[in-house]
């Protein structure tokens, strides 16, 4: 049976305009399980036991900004986690996919919903031939913000007969984190665009040049 994994994961707060969220931002992982990434997961999972962190979660916006289980650590230590999981979702058989609202456009909650249904739909029907090849599509996403959740139950199977919506935990699947790694890159990538990266996230990467260079040029190859 052919099955293509599609993990979701978001940035921002669902509503209208806010300063602290100025943008929404939803992104896609998919994923061909008849190709294997076994051996890229074995090098994540090893790479994260020599940091100590066997059984760690990353979330790559909170590592960045040094907020809740990061608070404590030093610089070096989250550059360190951080290039685990940004090597592991840059060289690993996936690709990726982005929508984006820039909420200042945002009339409410309904205006938001439209805009990235729109989004959604159109690219589920440019894809639709490839996807209708497989037996089964099934979309993992942790059910976190409850409007986005009724959004993707009703556009995936509006557009397709083979899906299912799953309900998961980032713990359950490493490319839950990296969903969750790209949806933070796109992020930054609008915001140092804009010049409008925070002091913690310049502090990270040094600067929109570097930021660029290191992270953003390098995954462009992964969209879908």
């Amino acid at each position: 049976m052919s099955v293509l994994s599609v993990f979701v994961d978001e940035s921002g707060v669902y509503g209208s305009y806010e300063k602290h969220s100025p943008y929404y931002i939803v992104t896609l992982v998919l994923h061909d399980q008849a190709i294997s990434i076994s051996d890229s997961i074995t090098t994540f999972s090893g790479k994260m036991a020599e940091l100590g962190l066997s059984e760690a979660v990353i979330h790559s916006g909170r590592l960045i900004r040094r907020e809740f289980e990061y608070r404590d650590m030093l610089l070096l230590e989250r550059k360190r986690i951080f290039n685990v999981i940004y090597n592991f979702s840059r060289t690993v058989n996936i690709k990726f996919h982005t929508f984006m609202v820039e909420k200042k456009q945002v009339a409410d909650d309904v205006d938001l919903t439209f805009r990235l249904t729109k989004q959604l739909s159109l690219f589920l029907r440019k894809h639709l031939e490839a996807l209708v090849e497989y037996d089964r599509v099934v979309v993992y996403y942790d059910y976190g913000q409850n409007e986005l959740t009724k959004l993707l139950i009703s556009s995936f199977n509006t557009a397709l007969t083979n899906v299912e919506v799953r309900k998961t935990k980032h713990s359950d699947y490493r490319l839950f984190q990296a969903a969750d790694m790209f949806c933070t890159l796109e992020l930054l990538s609008v915001k140092a665009e804009r010049k409008q990266l925070t002091k913690s996230e310049l502090a990270f990467f040094k600067s929109e040049k570097d930021l660029y260079k290191s992270y953003l040029r390098a995954v462009k190859v992964k969209r879908f």
